[in-house]
């Protein structure tokens, strides 16, 4: 099965954050792809990956970078896909603010998705929301995903009335 999500990362040092995404898409049963493709360093090969991705099967990016943080931006011009943004905080980050801005400050016409800071988590998550529109055994997935997330703070609420 070919993937649906392409996830993406400026450098190898982003590996820590992103691959909560790949998890998150793996316990929903979410075919992806994951690699390094950086905005300055290679800019061809990110331009090649944008325009091919959807020839390729994927119907959603997922784009993390720190710093500057061009990559989910200049995927985001050049595809139709919808591009999550994963801003991440770098060593050579402004406490991750720049990594922020630089994703969620888009000009009108080429949005990009937003998640928080280091929130690859989310970005999977959001990946499998869009995704279960045109699935509903994912949309069922979904669902349950949910309910488990109400019954994980419903027995934290318990634990602590029964601790007092």
């Amino acid at each position: 099965m070919s993937p649906s999500v392409g996830i993406i990362m400026g450098s190898m040092s982003d590996l820590p954050v992103m691959k909560q995404a790949a998890e998150i898409l793996e316990s929903f049963g979410v075919c992806y792809e994951l690699d390094v493709v950086s905005a300055h360093r290679t800019p061809e090969r990110m331009f090649l990956y944008a325009r091919n991705a959807k020839e390729r099967g994927l119907k959603i990016i997922i784009a993390g970078a720190g710093g500057a943080a061009h990559l989910p931006g200049m995927v985001a011009s050049v595809t139709t896909l919808p591009v999550i943004g994963v801003p991440i905080k770098s060593s050579n980050s402004i406490d991750g603010w720049d990594s922020v801005l630089s994703i969620l400050q888009m000009p009108a016409g080429v949005p990009v998705a937003t998640v928080a800071l280091n929130g690859a988590k989310n970005a999977g998550i959001l990946a499998v929301q869009i995704l279960s529109l045109m699935d509903s055994a994912l949309a069922d997935k979904l669902v349950q995903y949910k309910k488990d997330l109400e019954n994980s703070v419903l027995q934290m609420s318990n634990e602590l009335k029964q601790n007092q």
